[in-house]
């Protein structure tokens, strides 16, 4: 990679960072704020209502340990709702509360107000979501890889 696009991406990384750091924390949130880590949790399982135990920590980049501690703080805080998988007795399923989903309604008001009117073009702002979801998919993507491999097993993958 030349320092060109080198300089490009960082800029890129730089900016969705700040970004993320110039929205507001929304107020009356139920039981209160949830850390960066539990929040991605409860986006995964929002994404994908039923998911496992284990797919939800695959996602969060949680070691088993770490995760079944944010897991049982989710629970206790009645944000989380863990059903038995009826195909594996061992094994759970992940469903946000009601609480969890008026959480995500308010952070929805709240981000949708403090980006409003920043890209006009509604055709532009579908661009970038869907780069951003892109650039998403290609990251977890390409983290699996580097997982699978550390783990022992020879894949290789251009991702």
């Amino acid at each position: 990679m030349n320092d060109d696009t080198a300089r490009k991406l960082y800029t890129l990384a730089d900016l969705i960072h700040a970004v993320g750091r110039h929205l507001s924390v929304p107020d009356g949130l139920e039981p209160g704020p949830c850390t960066p880590v539990e929040i991605l949790v409860m986006r995964h399982v929002l994404q994908n209502p039923g998911t496992s135990a284990r797919e939800a920590a695959e996602a969060a980049l949680l070691p088993p340990s770490n995760f079944s501690r944010v897991l049982r703080g989710l629970t206790e805080k009645g944000l989380l709702r863990q059903d038995a998988d009826e195909r594996d007795a061992r094994g759970k399923r992940l469903y946000l509360t009601d609480r969890a989903k008026a959480n995500f309604k308010r952070m929805q008001e709240v981000w949708s107000r403090d980006l409003a009117g920043l890209i006009e073009d509604d055709r532009q702002l579908e661009a970038v979501n869907a780069t951003l979801k892109h650039i998403e998919t290609r990251l977890i993507e390409r983290r699996k890889v580097v997982a699978s491999g550390s783990r022992g097993t020879a894949r290789q993958a251009s991702v």
